[in-house]
């Protein structure tokens, strides 16, 4: 059942869930020169396991839902704009299936872990962008996306989707996009790909399809390029093991 957004997080997020103005292409990094960008329907698989990570603060990014009490987003998606300084994560938010104001279900933050090593206030390292949200009550499970732990191999079709800046009130996706390979020393890769996805889309899931052919989470958006779809997402792989 979907249910309207509760009055503290209308409150908070006034100006994210304002009517957007039109955007000029320039100030979406991360597109390109065509935007393959679709609409796509959020109660149908791989999509339906998508939600919006709210701050109280004002800020969004998207998330997934990996188990029924976890949420994987991107680690900068937890940073204050303000403090360069993480979160309470009491003050985040997770709201399922996330669609012009309504959503399946909501869930506040409990705790969060973050990638060893990351440093806020400089985004860096880029392979530890990401952020294990526990939740404080579970979500359904029918709607849980699987971590692959196997990088896609290069030329494998990728999808990204997320609540984009543009559009931030339904999912937008580039479904025909491509892994470029694994790039980064040692023991530090980030995932490359092709795909279009501009801010807001931090944080989402680079689906790829397992070996049972099964869409499940490859990576987790973290950077794009200014004027070129193309971007860097932590290898699902990095993530540490998800009960």
């Amino acid at each position: 059942m979907k249910r309207p957004l509760v009055a503290l997080l209308l409150l908070a997020a006034a100006p994210a869930l304002a009517q957007p103005r039109p955007i000029p292409r320039s100030t979406l990094p991360g597109i390109g020169s065509a935007d393959p960008r679709r609409p796509v329907d959020g109660t149908t698989v791989p999509w339906r396991g998508l939600g919006r990570v709210q701050l109280e603060i004002g800020g969004r990014c998207t998330g997934t839902l990996v188990a029924p009490r976890l949420v994987l987003t991107a680690a900068h998606c937890v940073v204050s704009s303000r403090t360069q300084q993480l979160v309470q994560p009491g003050t985040v938010h997770f709201l399922l299936g996330y669609q012009q104001g309504e959503y399946i279900a909501h869930a506040r933050v409990a705790s969060f872990r973050i990638g060893a090593g990351y440093t806020p206030a400089t985004g860096l390292p880029a392979a530890a962008d990401w952020a294990l949200l526990t939740l404080e009550t579970a979500l359904p499970a029918d709607r849980v996306l699987p971590l692959l732990r196997e990088a896609p191999a290069p030329r494998s079709a990728l999808m990204l989707g997320g609540y984009q800046q543009d559009r931030p009130e339904v999912l937008l996706a580039d479904t025909g996009c491509r892994a470029l390979g694994i790039s980064g020393p040692g023991g530090a890769p980030v995932l490359l790909h092709d795909c279009a996805g501009t801010r807001g889309s931090s944080g989402a899931p680079l689906l790829a399809q397992g070996a049972d052919g099964r869409w499940g989470v490859a990576g987790v958006a973290s950077r794009v390029q200014v004027d070129v779809a193309l971007g860097q997402a932590v290898p699902a792989g990095s993530v540490g093991a998800v009960p």
